[in-house]
């Protein structure tokens, strides 16, 4: 009886740190301000019908002149994804269709991109759309810079 409480409690007090460490990642990402919700999914081959399927949900946080992406259900310290200011190529903008908008939050717009011959997609708000085109253009004097 005795052992199968301090399996219970030893069993809870992992969740809970669990859950402590996770809320701690987010707020650290979140520290340095210039973060916001987006989704991201490699993109579908050309001429593929676009579907619910791929989407993975982060933060972005803005560093210098690189976006890094985290996955916001992970432990892990580093971002997955790193975006260089210079080598992102804006293809075009979109609404969500069928079941992407299950997918994302409900307010998102998918912006299509080319980031070193990488195609992905990014999914974020209107709002955050007009933050992160305006930080692509604010790119330094010299820099080639594409936003459809």
């Amino acid at each position: 009886m005795i052992l199968s409480v301090e399996v219970i409690g030893a069993v809870v007090a992992a969740v809970l740190l669990g859950l402590f460490v996770f809320g701690l990642r987010r707020r650290l990402i979140q520290r340095s301000g210039g973060t916001f919700d987006c989704s991201l999914r490699l993109a579908p081959p050309e001429g593929s019908e676009p579907g619910g399927k791929g989407w993975v949900y982060g933060v972005a946080r803005y560093s210098g002149d690189r976006v890094e992406w985290f996955r916001v259900f992970s432990y892990a310290p580093r971002p997955r994804q790193v975006l260089e200011r210079h080598a992102i190529e804006v293809e075009g903008r979109r609404e969500p269709h069928g079941t992407e908008e299950l997918a994302l939050l409900s307010d998102a717009v998918v912006l299509a991109c080319e980031h070193r011959g990488l195609r992905l997609e990014l999914a974020m708000s209107d709002d955050a759309l007009t933050g992160f085109l305006a930080w692509l253009e604010a790119a330094p004097p010299g820099q080639r810079v594409n936003v459809a």
